[in-house]
C-alpha cells in the first residue's frame, strides 16, 4: 500500500552525466568468498591502485557496514539475505553517483548475489570470486572465528555449518592461495581496462 505514495523525483543530472564528469564508468566490483579468503585485502589494494589512477571509488565491507547500516542484523539465513539486499541497494546508489564501488562480502548464496546483479544495468555488476581452500582460510584466521565455529561457539558460520555456494560464471576469479596481492590487483585492473570501464579520458 505504501508504494502508492512513493513518487521518485528525477533530477536533470543523470548517471551518464556523472560518469562523464569523472571520466570513467561506474560499476560494482563484488568480491565474494569464504572468510579469510582475502576479499577485503584485495578490494582495498584495488581501490588504492584505482585512486592512484584518478578513479573515484569506495569500499564497502562487513566491518564498515555491520557497525552502522546493518548493526541490527545477525547471521541467520534471513539476516544474511537482508544484509546483502541492503548492501546491494547502497551499491546501486554508488553506481548511480558515477563511482566504482568495491563490495567485499562473503555473500554465500547465489540468489542473493543475483539479486544485486539484477537491480543494476548490464555490465554494472562484476562478480569477483576470491577463491581459496578452506584450510588456507583457517590458517589465516587472525580473529579465531573458524576455531570458535568448530567449537560450536559461533553458529551459522559459512564453510563450517552453513554452506557457501560458489559462483558459476563470475567475471573474474582470484586464487589467493596461488596469486600474490599484486597479481590479483593487476588481473582486476586489466579487466577494467579491457572492458572499457576506466581510461576513458
Amino acid at each position: 500500500m505504501k508504494e502508492k505514495f512513493i513518487i521518485p523525483h528525477r533530477g536533470k543530472v543523470k548517471k551518464e552525466d556523472r560518469q562523464k564528469l569523472k571520466g570513467h564508468k561506474s560499476a560494482i566490483l563484488w568480491f565474494t568468498g569464504l572468510s579469510g579468503s582475502g576479499k577485503s585485502t584485495i578490494a582495498h589494494a584495488v581501490e588504492e591502485k584505482l585512486y592512484q589512477m584518478g578513479i573515484h571509488t569506495y569500499v564497502l565491507d562487513g566491518d564498515n557496514v555491520r557497525t552502522g547500516l546493518n548493526k541490527d542484523l545477525g547471521f541467520s539465513p534471513e539476516d544474511r539475505k537482508e544484509n546483502i539486499r541492503r548492501i546491494g541497494e547502497v551499491s546501486k546508489l554508488f553506481v548511480d553517483a558515477g563511482i566504482i564501488v568495491l563490495s567485499a562480502f562473503i555473500s554465500p548464496y547465489k540468489k542473493d548475489r543475483e539479486f544485486v546483479r539484477n537491480i543494476v544495468g548490464d555490465g554494472e555488476f562484476i562478480e569477483i570470486y576470491v577463491k581459496c581452500p578452506i584450510e588456507v582460510c583457517e590458517s589465516r584466521d587472525v580473529k579465531g572465528l573458524y576455531k570458535k565455529a568448530r567449537e560450536g561457539l559461533i553458529k551459522n558460520f559459512t564453510g563450517i555449518d552453513d554452506p557457501y555456494e560458489e559462483p558459476e560464471n563470475p567475471e573474474i576469479v582470484i586464487e589467493t592461495d596461488k596469486e600474490t596481492v599484486e597479481e590479483s590487483v593487476e588481473k582486476i585492473i586489466n579487466y577494467l581496462k579491457e572492458k572499457g570501464y576506466i581510461d576513458l579520458k
